[in-house]
């Protein structure tokens, strides 16, 4: 059977490959004068030496993306899977937006109640989805866990009481976290080298979800709710007299269910060419490429006979056994632990994925505590500076969320730019900007200082946010990649629950939780320009 070292003697130098070979470049190709194809470019983990065998398949399958180049089919995902940024944003805020409102009719005894669900369900979804992701194949989750959480969506606003809305809360949560661990990995596995920047412009999606869900609150709390409550007010909060919050719900959970047929329908997503590799299943993954590059009239020079010369996947190398996808069964406790040491392979490839970690920890604790409770931010500090009306408030909280969308876009063209130090400075730029912002709106005087900093937060912390998104699966290995990517937003979630605690007791009248986030961003420029790898100018492994 033919090993990496006979795929050498073809002309394929393992990672780097051969910048000639008749097997994997285009006819007449002068890499100094295209960057549509960049054979020239190396793998973010190629030098890892994870098994050699892979590495050059992947270099080989990078080739083959690089050559076809961007089509409709992958902006077709951009959108598609932007959805799963939108959804998982607008379920996080929902519960925030509705919990006041839900309160006054349910009376809980347990405040935050709603927040503690939501990131039950997120932590739940994104660790369930994104190892399953790793073990069944990318395109289930894809398929699924939008029309979940469209279903519960639409059943939590006929709930009949607090634990039964915090029930479907949890559930709709778990659709749509889950979904977010596969938007960046599916995208990613499909995108060429030279586009991969869109991973970051990616998140402005983030931003649409949170913009929608504040255009719903404007619309319905203030025009559909009890005045507030009813031991104050005299006023029954019942479904008849303060149905608004419900009214979020079901049109949140009508158009989650609107964008869950369409993944469907729009594109019939077929299983990523990268998550197949790393399965050994080289005749799907040229089935699939040669299928893009048919169907858009692209070249492609992929072939199985390419693929094969290089060895099997896996296999016994220089007198050792290659690193492997699976355990022996896949559903056990030995597969989790597969892909918890495929992301410990080496020591440069064990540091990034604990710094990761570190970094979701960090943005899991600072992001709710200022998005999820701003309705409380901006209600306190309005009535401090002079009152505004509810509908001002709302008003000013979907101005706040629609800041969010631009900053990805300016995100992701300083990725693309190099001027800014690739992702990593990108995210310290962000950072700092983020904790300047916060620093300032601890003293804000009138009511235009209080709408023109939380925006500007708003605009700084997505920039942040969303290259961290793109970031995480760049440098993860293709066969752990879910795992990792799930584990990562899973840590952020359990910190989501944290920050209900916290607020409880740093109170959201006072600047505490804000003094603590920004403390927390300074924390994370240091890790981020700790982070061992750089992806810009690299391919994703």
């Amino acid at each position: 059977m033919a090993n990496v070292n006979e795929g050498k003697e073809m002309g394929v130098k393992g990672p780097e490959m051969a910048r000639g070979s008749e097997i994997n470049a285009p006819p007449a190709y002068d890499p100094r004068s295209s960057d549509e194809y960049s054979i020239i470019k190396g793998d973010v983990l190629g030098q890892e030496d994870l098994d050699p065998v892979l590495n050059a398949k992947m270099h080989m399958v990078n080739n083959a993306i690089d050559q076809i180049g961007m089509t409709p089919y992958q902006w077709k995902l951009f959108v598609l899977n932007g959805f799963g940024y939108a959804v998982d944003s607008l379920i996080l805020l929902i519960q925030s937006i509705i919990a006041q409102q839900a309160a006054y009719e349910f009376r809980p005894s347990y405040k935050y109640g709603m927040t503690i669900a939501v990131y039950v369900g997120m932590l739940i979804g994104a660790l369930f989805w994104g190892l399953s992701a790793d073990i069944i194949g990318r395109k289930y989750a894809f398929n699924i866990s939008l029309m979940l959480s469209s279903v519960f969506c639409i059943v939590a606003g006929a709930s009949p009481n607090w634990p039964v809305l915090g029930l479907f809360v949890a559930l709709s949560a778990f659709g749509s976290g889950g979904n977010l661990v596969l938007d960046t990995a599916v995208f990613l596995e499909y995108l060429p080298s030279k586009n991969q920047w869109l991973l970051t412009l990616m998140a402005c999606w983030w931003g649409v979800g949170q913009l929608i869900a504040g255009l719903f609150a404007w619309a319905f709390i203030p025009n559909y709710s009890c005045p507030g409550d009813p031991k104050k007010t005299g006023v029954p909060c019942n479904w008849k007299t303060n149905p608004g919050w419900r009214y979020v719900w079901f049109s949140s959970g009508a158009l989650v269910f609107v964008m869950s047929i369409m993944r469907i329908t729009v594109i019939r997503l077929k299983e990523t060419p990268k998550y197949l590799l790393g399965e050994g299943q080289d005749a799907q993954v040229v089935e699939t490429l040669q299928f893009i590059a048919t169907k858009y009239n692209r070249p492609c020079s992929l072939t199985v006979e390419g693929l094969s010369a290089l060895g099997v996947t896996g296999a016994a190398t220089g007198g050792r056994r290659a690193s492997v996808a699976h355990a022996k069964t896949r559903f056990s406790f030995g597969e989790v632990w597969v892909h918890l040491k495929g992301l410990y392979a080496t020591r440069r490839l064990g540091i990034s994925t604990t710094l990761i970690w570190w970094s979701w920890l960090l943005i899991g604790l600072a992001y709710p505590l200022y998005n999820v409770f701003l309705p409380v931010y901006i209600s306190t500090r309005s009535s401090a500076l002079g009152g505004l009306s509810q509908s001002q408030q709302w008003r000013n909280y979907a101005l706040s969320n629609l800041s969010s969308i631009p900053s990805p876009i300016l995100a992701g063209f300083m990725c693309r730019s190099g001027y800014f130090w690739g992702r990593r400075g990108t995210m310290i730029i962000g950072a700092l900007l983020t904790m300047i912002f916060f620093f300032a709106y601890t003293q804000v005087r009138t009511n235009a200082q209080n709408l023109g900093f939380t925006c500007a937060i708003s605009f700084s912390l997505n920039i942040y946010y969303g290259t961290l998104y793109a970031y995480t699966p760049e440098v993860l290995p293709s066969a752990h990649r879910g795992t990792g990517n799930g584990i990562s937003i899973g840590l952020n979630r359990l910190m989501g629950i944290m920050s209900a605690v916290v607020e409880t007791y740093a109170n959201a009248a006072t600047p505490v939780p804000i003094y603590i986030c920004a403390c927390l961003y300074v924390v994370m420029a240091i890790t981020t320009a700790c982070f061992p790898f750089e992806p810009m100018g690299s391919r994703s492994s």
